[in-house]
């Protein structure tokens, strides 16, 4: 039984766009020109195919579905009206891949590629004789990570923190540029009581402290619904569906609370455009106003859309990690490298220290950061016609 999150879709949207650009690519002149221009950059590509497997990692978390529970017999169990009964866990198809990982489970911590346990046990031998040494572990030499506290491998656990990276980089910067991007141009373009109007809600947006609103928001619609973890017939909608999930409700709150810089940006830049001589032209050849802003103003501003998407991706994936650091992001039972860095924080202060956590998280979050800020940075290059120019 197929199970999907409503977070999900922003995967699939990402996917979607990946696919109609490679298309797009093959089919159109420009756009191959484009990214001919682009390939000329050897950094940006090496960050490309890195982006592209931490993309295809995030898919391949966010396709899953439920297993039949079967008898001892191997029969499919049903209940009293003759439908097949389900297990509560919905495994992706990277759990599947990776079942080693998820099920080579280990008595509590483990260094990584150790072949024994990190803190000594009371062991007794054959002959009755007791010592206190380190145990030899179950699966030694697999973990390249090493584990945790409750014995679960500490790569595998950053992997499952790839898909939540992903959506609340990208679904929150969705969020963001519409609301950016519509408010900015009318307020840029239009002036008068439109502009203050604008001006007057994202200033008091942004006046407010982002944390207290987050933190308000999220108790009050994200301690319901989904938090990680079994997905009961509680969680589902049409059997399919998971539509209330604490991750969505995070994603939704940073997007609202995260565009009025942008928006700001937009302004700025749509009050210079709106002086240029062709948008003087086109008014006096009588061409609509929406027309104008379609053609002339938005694809000017994309610069800056594209720029701030980077930007932003790269610190709503920090932000993230601090929101779950203090308790206020996704749920517990979630793969987050901010709940890693919150167990981190208690593992840092035993004796010996467990540092294999930390850099866990550390690696896979800089991993994704640094080669989204170097791709976008030489997309923004290649599309930037005053820098084409100048070269």
């Amino acid at each position: 039984m197929p199970v999907i999150f409503i977070t999900d879709f922003i995967v699939y949207l990402l996917f979607a766009m990946g696919v109609w650009f490679a298309w797009r690519t093959r089919r159109e002149g420009e756009v191959r020109k484009l990214w001919g221009e682009l390939k000329r950059n050897r950094l940006a590509v090496l960050s490309l195919l890195v982006l592209s497997l931490y993309a295809l990692v995030g898919l391949a978390d966010s396709v899953r579905w439920k297993d039949p529970v079967r008898a001892e017999t191997g029969e499919v169990r049903t209940t009293t009206e003759g439908e097949a009964v389900y297990s509560a866990q919905a495994l992706s198809v990277l759990d599947r891949v990776l079942t080693g990982m998820r099920t080579n489970v280990e008595k509590t911590y483990s260094a990584p590629f150790a072949g024994h346990a990190f803190v000594r046990e009371t062991i007794e031998a054959p002959d009755g004789t007791v010592t206190r040494d380190f145990p030899k572990l179950n699966y030694p030499g697999t973990h390249i990570l090493g584990t945790d506290k409750v014995g679960s491998d500490v790569f595998f656990k950053a992997l499952k923190g790839v898909r939540t990276g992903i959506v609340i980089g990208a679904g929150t910067t969705i969020v963001i540029v519409p609301f950016a991007i519509l408010f900015g141009v009318l307020a840029g373009y239009y002036g008068g009581m439109m502009d203050d109007v604008i001006q007057y809600v994202y200033t008091t947006l942004a006046s407010i402290p982002g944390v207290l609103l987050i933190v308000a928001f999220m108790l009050l619609f994200g301690s319901t619904g989904y938090q990680g973890g079994l997905v009961t017939a509680g969680h589902t909608v049409l059997d399919y569906f998971v539509l209330n999930e604490r991750l969505f409700w995070l994603v939704l709150i940073l997007g609202i609370t995260s565009w009025t810089d942008l928006c700001r940006l937009i302004r700025g830049e749509t009050l210079k455009l709106r002086e240029m001589e062709y948008v003087d032209a086109a008014r006096a050849f009588a061409v609509p106003r929406p027309t104008i802003i379609a053609r002339h103003i938005v694809p000017n501003v994309m610069h800056l859309v594209l720029i701030t998407f980077v930007l932003q991706f790269s610190a709503l994936v920090l932000a993230e990690a601090v929101l779950s650091y203090i308790g206020i992001g996704v749920g517990p039972e979630t793969g987050s490298w901010g709940n890693m860095i919150n167990t981190a924080r208690l593992e840092l202060s035993r004796e010996p220290v467990v540092w294999w956590s930390l850099l866990g998280a550390f690696v896979f979050m800089f991993g994704l950061v640094l080669p989204a800020n170097i791709f976008g940075d030489a997309v923004r290059d290649v599309l930037d016609p005053r820098l084409r120019y100048r070269e």
